[in-house]
């Protein structure tokens, strides 16, 4: 079997150091935080390669034990929006090899890329170091271009090409789910014994159950409230508006609501939604919900958990997810999740059983899905046990586990590769 000592994670675009939910900071960072702080208690030393956006950021950042963050500078530190990045490519690859090459050879064992700007840099260490590429896509091109949200632009055709070249040139891809490994297969031609399924976990010792009269308290939320939540970065991807037009549907159908609804929509502008940070705040004047919207800047997993804990439901209304990690860790508090059906949220969220799977996003459907849960307090906590039950079978540990795992898988499929 293969040994696998040190990693060189790369996360181009966005550092591991910085607060989900703001810029194009989310699930990807937790992902990469997560599997290196687990992959480094199993004694593995994991170098995170990532674009430095400031002059202040020392070179080198020691996030946890066996867990260095290196601080890559490659064009301005600010300003530089990410479809602005693979102009940068050339200069971010350049640094990466010029910090491996200080080093003994053979110093890296596996490249970790994630995204497919830092699989383009992934492929080109691959080369010049003689290791296995692991690529982790998170999301995909064709996936978003085929279910674009309202106002949202398309992909651009770079990036499918690039997406494209990363596929071809990965040892081994990890897919989040089953039905995105088969997107691989299906859409870019990846081999099918070259794509492993593993899942991301959650960290069950943030995201557990309270007591949620005390934490609606310590939140200032009334402890009798409808509290119907939003979480994630705001864009048209994540689609919080759905959300926004739903309550809209449900106080036509019942003003009454009024008096006890709370919904707070709690993350920042990322992506196409920096373009007009203020819409969502806009729509909800529009609806007349500003006496029941509350929005939350983006906060710590720790403060989230309390946030998720103290709702009667999250809403993940997204328009496409690899797998929806937002879900995963609402359920993990004991809270159900009412989501798309879509993408690796039919895999996070058990219909009927953790939560409620909505097709479409129809603001009408919404509400009905969302009233069920009003009106029965007993499905509610029917689904509430579920979720915690579902949640318990996504465990960073068992992501790292298996993750090693694909790593020494890739490193025998190279080393077959070289033999033949």
């Amino acid at each position: 079997m293969p040994r696998v000592d040190r990693v060189a994670m790369i996360s181009l675009h966005t550092s591991p150091l910085d607060q989900p939910g703001t810029g194009d900071a989310g699930g990807m960072n937790v992902y990469v935080v997560e599997l290196s702080r687990r992959l480094a208690a199993k004694g593995i030393a994991v170098d995170v390669f990532t674009r430095a956006t400031s002059s202040e950021l020392p070179p080198v950042v020691e996030a946890f034990d066996g867990v260095h963050v290196r601080h890559i500078a490659a064009g301005p530190f600010e300003g530089l929006a990410k479809g602005e990045l693979p102009g940068q490519l050339c200069a971010f690859a350049r640094e990466v090899l010029r910090a491996e090459a200080i080093q003994p050879q053979g110093h890296y064992d596996v490249v970790h890329s994630h995204y497919w700007l830092s699989g383009q840099v992934g492929a080109l260490a691959r080369d010049r170091w003689g290791v296995p590429l692991v690529h982790s896509m998170h999301t995909m091109a064709k996936v978003k271009n085929e279910a674009l949200a309202e106002g949202d632009s398309p992909e651009p055709l770079a990036r499918l090409i690039g997406e494209e070249q990363v596929v071809e040139a990965a040892d081994l891809l990890i897919a989040n789910t089953d039905l995105e490994a088969k997107q691989l297969v299906e859409l870019y031609g990846a081999e099918p014994d070259r794509v492993e399924v593993v899942h991301p976990g959650v960290d069950l010792s943030v995201f557990k159950p309270v007591d949620q009269a005390v934490v609606r308290r310590e939140l200032g939320l009334p402890t009798d409230a409808i509290v119907l939540m939003f979480a994630g970065r705001i864009q048209p991807l994540k689609a919080p508006d759905v959300l926004l037009r739903a309550v809209g549907v449900l106080l036509q159908q019942d003003p009454l609501l009024r008096s006890r609804l709370v919904v707070p929509i709690v993350g920042g502008p990322s992506g196409s939604g920096l373009e007009h940070p203020e819409s969502l705040a806009k729509l909800s004047a529009e609806l007349g919900l500003d006496d029941v919207v509350r929005f939350v800047p983006p906060v710590a997993q720790a403060e989230l958990a309390r946030w998720c804990a103290a709702a009667t439901a999250v809403a993940v209304p997204s328009y496409n997810e690899s797998f929806g990690l937002v879900a995963a860790e609402a359920q993990a508090t004991g809270t159900p999740v009412v989501a798309a059906a879509v993408g690796g949220l039919t895999t996070v969220v058990a219909d009927e059983v953790s939560g409620l799977l909505v097709e479409g996003h129809e603001a009408r459907d919404w509400a009905a899905a969302l009233r069920r849960l009003i009106e029965d307090p007993a499905l509610t906590r029917r689904l509430g046990e579920g979720a915690l039950a579902h949640a318990g079978d996504f465990s960073w540990d068992r992501t790292a586990e298996r993750t090693l795992e694909a790593y020494r898988d890739a490193c025998a499929l190279m080393r077959d590769e070289m033999s033949a």
